[in-house]
């Protein structure tokens, strides 16, 4: 196998070509440079930039984010009952939903004069229709991993290199704090430099995730359930998809704000912009090498669950030591990279984990009911996702305005109160503790059995060549 994924040529029969796995996990890159900016800063760009009231802001992401988490099973059931092409199910939400999506995102970085009333209004509505095409693109995407491959061990190669391609995206769009203070020291508003970059990562990251059209299905998901009710409930025999939806749900119930609260107002020996870019950098290496290993490392400890809990309990034991390092001198900061870093190695393998496990659950749905619930199953990524960033926004809002955040006292370059100083640091590094706690709880119980997987996967073979049989015997007759 090339390292780069340049060979064009299958190893063989329901295998994916390098190539088109490098076009898949380029489109990801595209599409999480779009998302990690938007749902990164755009509560950022409301509460500093236009000015709207913290509360209030949490308010309206939480109830907004609450009705997507509700609306994408359903999108994800409507995609399962769409009858389409054989082996077309998922591709066409990559090539004709990006450029509307991306432009959407652009409009949502405006610095528009309305009254509050007014701006709230503004970025709801443009919101909900982004995340209606968002949420079908969405599914799509990682929809796509169920489909790449019959085999359980290359659907987990596929998941390897899509997420190091989605890592890549998220890690370049961490570029935009470094970018922002050069902008800024060169004169432009901060403003403009949110709208140049809702341009540069929103449009033109949604316009680079369409390489990933380029990517065949090669599982034929058959006749498609005629019930969206029935698409829904299927997911009752679904218990590992479940159980990692509500690990990854319990993750976000931590009281903790946006990092960069905690880079501009605590950090005082350099830029803080600049130290929240190097500390995600630095920090981020490790992990970012280890996910070219991802399986080797699974293979080596017994499973992708093992590679879940490793990370929450590296995660809590790394967090309780480094709160004791502190921050507020360079030899500490460095401490805590090195520290964070280590803690970054299983935690950037989750992901990865997490598709892998869904994907092969999808099988055992397959065997069980005769029906394949991608879409259902990877809405239930975003569904979790979007709950997440609701309870995350409305748990922000209520800590911003409950220490008193100001950011008009920002904007004029005015230090925040030292009340509101002193709870950063706890919150920053001990905050996702009490998440990872929960986490810990709900995915003990998901069950990764490697003879089990290859007994689905053999039975389904079976059971797809016994069907074909029949319908090429029903064609002659």
């Amino acid at each position: 196998m090339g390292f780069f994924l340049f060979n064009k040529t299958p190893i063989g029969e329901g295998y994916a070509a390098n190539r088109n796995i490098l076009d898949y996990a380029i489109g990801l890159a595209g599409q999480n440079i779009h998302y990690s900016y938007v749902s990164g800063w755009l509560r950022y760009f409301c509460v500093n930039i236009l000015h709207m009231n913290p509360k209030k802001v949490g308010y309206v992401f939480s109830s907004s984010y609450a009705w997507d988490a509700v609306n994408d099973p359903f999108i994800g059931a409507l995609i399962d009952r769409r009858k389409h092409l054989p082996y077309r199910k998922l591709r066409p939400y990559l090539l004709y939903f990006p450029p509307i999506i991306g432009a959407l995102s652009a409009l949502m970085f405006l610095n528009v004069s309305f009254d509050e009333n007014g701006k709230i209004f503004y970025i709801l509505i443009l919101y909900f229709i982004w995340d209606f095409f968002y949420s079908y693109q969405d599914v799509g995407l990682w929809g796509m991993i169920a489909l790449s491959s019959p085999h359980s061990n290359e659907r987990a190669r596929v998941a390897q290199w899509v997420s190091i391609g989605a890592g890549a995206g998220s890690a370049f769009a961490g570029l935009f704090q470094l970018l922002r203070s050069q902008l800024l020291r060169s004169g432009i508003p901060d403003a403009q430099v949110f709208l140049i970059f809702g341009i540069a990562f929103g449009l033109f990251g949604q316009l680079l995730s369409m390489r990933a059209y380029k990517m065949p299905e090669l599982v034929e998901s058959g006749a498609p359930e005629k019930s969206t009710l029935k698409s829904l409930t299927v997911l009752r025999h679904n218990p590992t998809l479940l159980l990692i939806s509500i690990a990854r749900f319990s993750l976000s119930l931590s009281p903790k704000i946006q990092g960069a609260y905690f880079f501009e107002n605590c950090v005082t020996f350099m830029n803080g912009q600049s130290a929240e870019f190097l500390f995600g950098l630095l920090a981020g290496i490790p992990g970012a090498a280890a996910i070219f290993f991802a399986n080797k490392i699974a293979a080596k400890i017994g499973g992708m669950k093992r590679i879940l809990l490793l990370s929450q309990i590296a995660a809590i034991a790394i967090r309780i030591i480094t709160f004791f390092v502190g921050f507020d001198s360079p030899a500490r900061f460095i401490v805590i990279i090195l520290l964070s870093s280590l803690m970054n190695i299983p935690g950037s393998l989750m992901d990865i984990a997490h598709r892998t496990l869904t994907s092969d659950s999808i099988d055992e749905v397959e065997l069980k009911t005769g029906v394949r619930t991608e879409g259902v199953s990877f809405a239930m990524q975003n569904f979790i996702s979007k709950l997440s960033g609701g309870s995350g926004a409305l748990i922000e809002g209520f800590i911003l305005s409950k220490l008193g955040y100001d950011s008009f006292r920002k904007n004029a370059g005015l230090p925040q109160s030292s009340y509101f100083k002193k709870f950063q640091w706890p919150m920053f590094i001990l905050g996702p503790v009490s998440g990872a706690l929960l986490y810990l709880f709900f995915i003990s119980f998901v069950k990764d059995d490697k003879a089990h997987k290859a007994e689905v996967e053999r039975k389904l073979k079976d059971r797809r060549e016994a069907l074909a049989g029949s319908e090429s015997a029903s064609v002659i007759r």
